[in-house]
């Protein structure tokens, strides 16, 4: 008889939390499926039951590190702000989350860095999936009235040139001391000022109130 799904997820899940502690004791790259398995109490033969191999265990980390990021981008393309507003929050909710995991491990954030560059095609699909629902925010502020000399993919390509350090984690471990809310905002009034300028006038954009 089939093992029920539900015990083959949490099983993973139980897997993963395994991952992410040897990822933060010594890095991606050191795992291999023997030591995995010895930690988890099971025979490699056995740990091939949940995952195909070393690489999809890695990539299911990677995939659960993005979790938190993708569940907020879908939480603020939902709520019912003014896209200006929206677009703030889009950005700033997911570096919050950043700032709050590499302040809590900041060996354990590294590594994930390093799972990241060696998994370059689970982080191309978050990127993929960024652009996506950006570009709903950017539609939304055209329906509004800004970014009407653009088109969409062009104006998702100069916010994300414009936010880039508040979006890249690598970055984030170099220059945190120099980013803040408050600049992200204001970085954001630019973007709605400047690229909307030809649909608005400059004093009709609303300012960004930053809450804590």
């Amino acid at each position: 008889m089939a093992r029920p799904q539900t015990d083959i997820d949490a099983t993973k899940q139980e897997l993963l939390d395994i991952v992410e502690a040897l990822v933060a004791k010594r890095g991606a790259g050191e795992i291999t499926v023997n030591e995995l398995a010895a930690e988890a109490g099971m025979s490699p033969s056995n740990l091939y039951r949940f995952f195909e191999n070393k690489e999809a265990i890695l990539e299911a980390a990677a995939e659960r590190w993005f979790a938190p990021k993708i569940a907020i981008m879908e939480e603020v393309v939902a709520l019912p702000l003014p896209a200006h507003e929206k677009l703030y929050q889009f950005f700033v909710r997911r570096y919050r989350l950043s700032c709050q995991q590499l302040a809590a491990d900041p060996q354990l954030f590294q590594s994930y860095m390093e799972l990241g560059a060696q998994h370059f095609e689970v982080v191309r699909g978050y990127v993929d999936l960024g652009d996506h629902y950006l570009a709903i925010i950017v539609a939304e502020a055209m329906e509004q009235g800004f970014f009407t000399d653009l088109t969409i993919d062009e104006t998702v390509s100069l916010i994300n040139q414009m936010v880039h350090v508040y979006c890249n984690p690598e970055v984030l471990v170099f220059l945190a001391h120099k980013m803040s809310e408050n600049k992200l905002s204001l970085i954001v009034d630019a973007i709605f000022a400047g690229l909307g300028q030809g649909a608005k006038p400059v004093a009709d954009v609303p300012n960004i109130k930053v809450v804590s």
